[in-house]
């Protein structure tokens, strides 16, 4: 009888379903409670990895001015002129031009991927027939920021040797406060295009202002790819060649601070038509950063007129609609809280946050503006 007793009683030792609840529900919000804390240490990691490619891109560009003693050209010319297109490609086509980044293949450890590339034809994908399908292809790590999305490939125009996947590219090479690279617009940026009679070409004696104070590269949140929808990615197209002076191809007022007074009736121009631009694939383009390769305002170069993650859109002024070799602005942006990235001319990397002023901005994009900064400024 005893030992019955004593195994009846171990039968009854257990949980009650109201003691189970209790602890689930513990267990639950302990989790609520870690998630946060695993996500943000993720994000952590994420952002210290796109600090080290920044600082990647600006030690690269740093070494490739003391090989060649001059920077990359920001719209890398070709060496073959093709109009007649006897090379098979479209080699007559602005969109021809090669990138600072394709430059800088060499000081990335991309030698294969350079040497791959054949710079006296066409690098825009949709121009080249397939000829540099190795660069249009490749997905180099060090261009692309773990926090923010691939692009997601779908393009209308897509070629079909691409396989509906774009490369994509996070970081832009800066031309400064300057809607227009062209030299002849006197943008006061590291990165500029070859205007004949004019140079292009920028060294290290023309960084005045000194190297660890101008921004040689930032990020920028790649384009969605969604015309039929109106996001802070889009480049929203005014459809024409100038607000007030921003805009002209040759013209000083194109960059600041030469342009300020015209800026505000620009950005209230180009936050006015972002609505109207959804579904116009000529006011909505949504492909910025698609690639690395075109050396061209959207792909690979922007500019450093307004802080990062700015509640303005991006802006082009092309009245004729069909491509992205125009005057524009193209942000600053990331998917880090706060700010962005940005890469100096010593290599140096620091977080710009997106509280700072315009007249901040526009000194730190400028490599001769002879401004006074201190580091709480930004």
């Amino acid at each position: 009888m005893r030992s019955r007793k004593r195994n009846r009683t171990r039968w009854l030792v257990g949980f009650t379903l109201i003691e189970l609840l209790v602890v689930i529900a513990i267990i639950a919000v302990l989790i609520a409670l870690l998630l946060p804390a695993v996500q943000a240490a993720r994000e952590a990691a994420r952002r210290a990895q796109c600090v080290n490619n920044l600082k990647q891109l600006g030690l690269a560009n740093a070494n490739y001015e003391s090989s060649n003693q001059s920077y990359p050209l920001a719209y890398g010319q070709r060496a073959i002129w093709d109009p007649m297109n006897t090379s098979g490609t479209a080699g007559d086509s602005g969109w021809g031009n090669w990138s600072p980044h394709a430059q800088l293949l060499g000081y990335l450890e991309q030698t294969p991927i350079y040497n791959a590339i054949n710079f006296s034809i066409s690098s825009a994908d949709n121009c080249d027939n397939g000829v540099q399908a190795t660069a249009d292809l490749s997905r180099i790590m060090t261009f692309l920021c773990p926090s923010s999305p691939l692009p997601n490939g779908v393009y209308g125009d897509i070629p079909p040797w691409l396989t509906d996947r774009y490369p994509g590219n996070n970081y832009f090479a800066s031309v400064g406060a300057s809607v227009c690279p062209w030299t002849s617009a006197n943008p006061k940026g590291i990165f500029a295009t070859h205007t004949p009679g004019t140079g292009g070409t920028r060294t290290i004696s023309d960084i005045t202002d000194g190297t660890s104070n101008t921004i040689a590269f930032a990020e920028w949140r790649m384009g969605d790819n969604n015309t039929n929808a109106f996001s802070l990615t889009d480049g929203i197209n005014l459809l024409t060649y100038t607000v007030g002076g921003i805009g002209s191809w040759n013209g000083v007022t194109s960059s600041m601070p030469e342009g300020s007074a015209d800026f505000p009736t620009f950005l209230a121009q180009c936050a006015g038509a972002a609505p109207g631009s959804v579904g116009d694939w000529k006011k909505n383009k949504s492909d910025l950063g698609k690639t690395w390769t075109i050396g061209m305002l959207g792909t690979t170069l922007g500019t450093t007129l307004l802080a990062p993650n700015s509640s303005y859109p991006n802006c082009q002024l092309e009245p004729w609609g069909g491509d992205m070799d125009a005057p524009g602005m193209w942000n600053m942006g990331s998917y880090h809280s706060g700010g962005a990235n940005i890469a100096f001319a010593d290599g140096s990397v620091r977080f710009l946050k997106s509280s700072a002023a315009n007249g901040v901005v526009w000194a730190l994009g400028s490599r001769r503006g002879g401004e006074v900064l201190s580091a709480d400024a930004y």
